[in-house]
């Protein structure tokens, strides 16, 4: 039954007879004259509509109808402010009734019904509704264009807006008209058709700017975000301050967000709101910019800023981040009414700083966990090589999701529980649930790591099937699994099919190349990364010495390593010098290699000493081997390698005596050698 025919409430009766009582107060009196009745009778509708109005947007809609079912004389207004009650409330089929029974409506009315359609398209055939209420209209006026492109934009049905844009008259189609059609632009990603509208604006709004401005930020352009913002002087608003800031610290130029935030603040133009506050303590721990973070949390707190739950919850985020767990935890037990976003931001740091138990306890206390709860607790589990609490976590979860076997999945790979991952995603697919992205890279990975082409192959066609085969993240590991499993053709296709690679994708090609022995490509390929205008990092360059060292360019490989400081602003690792130590080795330059060991700026690791050793046995260097040794057996005292070569080149020198007293010093400190292993795939 519908609930407008149930009992009356005690508080409507109550507003009936209050009314009632008022109605007769403007109505009975003797006393006055007609002008003076009509006066309160028009006063009383007045009051009437205002209530109606204020009832329809607080919910209260069984006072609102009865109010108007009991008013004696209705307007225009009345009616509409009825059935925008109705549509506040979402009985669109009532605001219906209420417009087909209204004696006369005005464009007003009919704005009124197409706006309730478009927004609430969800629930009914909405804009059908609204577009034959549109062609009905006797008269039209900028708001039912504006509603009406709003709801052709809504539904994806852009061709219609476009249509019904050009058709606007002039004088109603700026600003609000072209700003719906320039927002929905932006919505959907069409940037350069949302820059069209603007340019061709003839009167723009604080709307427009803003939009425009978020619209290129949100697009990585924040140079012209930059110079649409300076243009707006002192019309800017809260919302077009944040969206450039926000702009800034997305793309990676955090000093530049920040010096904003702080002319902003000198300016004044603007109050300091939540949502900016949060925009910078988010932009702080994903950068790690401790200082800025505590500065602004300072003053925060100076300001006298209202201490609410949504900004705690950044602040904890920002100090987890740190790894300030205290800080956050302090924080924490200041908060009175923490939601789960709370509790997670806080496990999650537990999770960061590596104090798993900690997170565990404070899981345990939650009153209500989310899928955010469960999923972050078992991948700090899975960052302990924990997996069988993982598995035992996973399966008290009330609901698992995508994520949450995604999360499980992951942890058994970066464990190298290849084998035991590759098990649970076929237990994920029996049970229904389809794979993200990241699943579908992490067992890409695994394929990799195992070098098992027939299953990558398999994984291949799972994308093609989920149509997924335009995800940049998917198709870099797909690059990586095919050269590391050796079919480099099949990986170049796949680098030479994306549109726009990233330098991750450029990294996997090259270092695929160079691990396959095509050291000329993956240079090739370097120049075209440098070309395009990608910057190159510390994975890049080791790609880059390494291909160097499999085809002997020793001149060359000596400058990309130079290059690495004085051009790209790339600082040398262990690894690359490890990578220029066998370069070095390998064209019996080992003097050279030993002096640029010597000129390391930090202590060489067990790779650089064992690239200076595998040289020395390719180019019988006693000395250097033996000083090889003795350094990684300082670094790894059960590392058999040392023992290994040594007692070769003793033996190919005769040294009968030193490689009989190597095997027994091997024998006596208990080291053996680790056995090689080989994969078959058996049908």
């Amino acid at each position: 039954m519908n609930s407008r025919f149930s009992p009356p409430s005690a508080k409507v009766i109550y507003l009936t007879i209050r009314y009632a009582i008022i109605l007769k107060k403007y109505s009975t009196s003797a006393t006055q004259t007609i002008s003076k009745s009509t006066a309160a009778a028009n006063k009383f509708v007045v009051y009437c509509n205002t209530q109606i109005t204020s009832h329809g947007r607080n919910g209260n809609i069984r006072e609102a109808e009865a109010l108007f079912h009991r008013m004696p004389r209705k307007t225009v207004v009345s009616y509409t402010a009825m059935l925008s009650a109705y549509a506040n409330n979402g009985q669109i089929t009532d605001a219906r009734k209420v417009f087909d029974d209204m004696p006369q409506r005005t464009v007003a009315t009919w704005n009124a019904m197409i706006t309730a359609y478009v927004r609430n398209m969800s629930r009914v055939n909405g804009v059908e509704e609204a577009s034959r209420l549109f062609l009905q209209m006797p008269v039209r006026n900028a708001v039912s264009y504006t509603a009406m492109i709003m709801g052709f934009v809504g539904a994806g049905r852009f061709d219609e807006a476009e249509r019904l844009y050009e058709g606007t008259p002039l004088k109603w189609r700026d600003p609000f008209c072209s700003n719906v059609l320039m927002s929905g632009y932006l919505r959907i990603g069409k940037l350069e058709e949302a820059v069209k509208v603007f340019e061709s604006m003839v009167e723009k709004n604080v709307v427009s700017w803003s939009s425009m401005v978020d619209g290129y930020c949100k697009n990585g352009r924040v140079g012209e975000a930059r110079k649409l913002f300076d243009r707006m002087n002192e019309s800017r608003n809260q919302f077009t301050w944040c969206s450039m800031i926000d702009g800034y610290m997305k793309a990676g130029y955090f000093e530049d967000g920040f010096q904003l935030f702080l002319q902003m603040r000198r300016e004044g133009q603007v109050g300091i709101e939540p949502t900016i506050m949060t925009v910078i303590f988010e932009s702080c721990g994903r950068n790690g910019r401790y200082k800025e973070g505590c500065q602004v949390h300072g003053l925060m707190s100076h300001l006298g800023f209202e201490f609410d739950v949504f900004l705690g919850n950044s602040i904890i985020a920002m100090y987890s981040k740190f790894g300030c767990i205290n800080e956050a935890r302090k924080l924490f037990d200041t908060i009175r009414e923490k939601d789960v976003v709370s509790w997670n931001s806080l496990i999650y740091g537990y999770v960061q700083a590596g104090r798993v138990e900690e997170a565990n306890e404070l899981f345990e206390k939650m009153d209500s966990k989310d899928a955010v709860s469960w999923t972050t607790l078992i991948t700090g589990f899975s960052n302990k090589g924990l997996t069988k609490k993982c598995i035992e976590l996973f399966s008290k979860m009330p609901e698992r999701d995508c994520v949450a076997w995604t999360a499980l999945i992951s942890g058994f790979i970066n464990n190298e529980e290849h084998e035991e991952a590759i098990l649970w995603f076929l237990k994920m697919i029996r049970n229904g649930i389809r794979p993200n992205p990241l699943t579908l890279s992490s067992l890409l990975s695994a394929s990799a790591s195992l070098a098992f082409l027939s299953l990558g192959q398999q994984l291949h066609s799972l994308v093609f099937k989920m149509e997924a085969e335009h995800d940049l993240s998917i198709q870099n590991s797909l690059i990586s699994m095919y050269t590391k499993c050796g079919t480099v053709n099949d990986a170049h296709k796949i680098f030479k099919s994306i549109t726009t690679p990233n330098i991750i994708s450029f990294n996997s090609m090259i270092t695929g190349f160079s691990l396959n022995g095509f050291g000329g490509k993956a240079l090739e390929l370097f120049k075209q990364l440098v070309d395009e205008g990608h910057e190159p990092n510390e994975v890049t360059f080791l790609g880059v010495l390494s291909a160097c060292t499999h085809v002997g360019l020793v001149e060359e490989g000596w400058d990309y390593f130079k290059s690495m400081r004085t051009l790209f602003k790339v600082e040398p690792g262990p690894d690359h010098y490890a990578c220029m130590v066998d370069l070095l080795g390998r064209a019996g330059l080992l003097n050279e290699a030993m002096e640029l060991i010597e000129s390391m700026p930090f202590q060489p690791h067990c790779g650089v000493w064992g690239a200076l050793l595998g040289a020395s046995r390719t180019h019988n260097f006693l000395d250097l081997a033996e000083l090889a040794a003795q350094n990684i057996l300082k670094l790894e005292p059960n590392n058999a390698t040392p023992y290994v070569v040594l007692s070769d080149i003793y033996s190919s020198m005769g040294k009968r005596i030193d490689e009989e007293q190597m095997r027994s010093s091997k024998r006596f400190w208990g080291v053996k050698k680790s056995p090689g292993c080989s994969w078959i795939a058996v049908k």
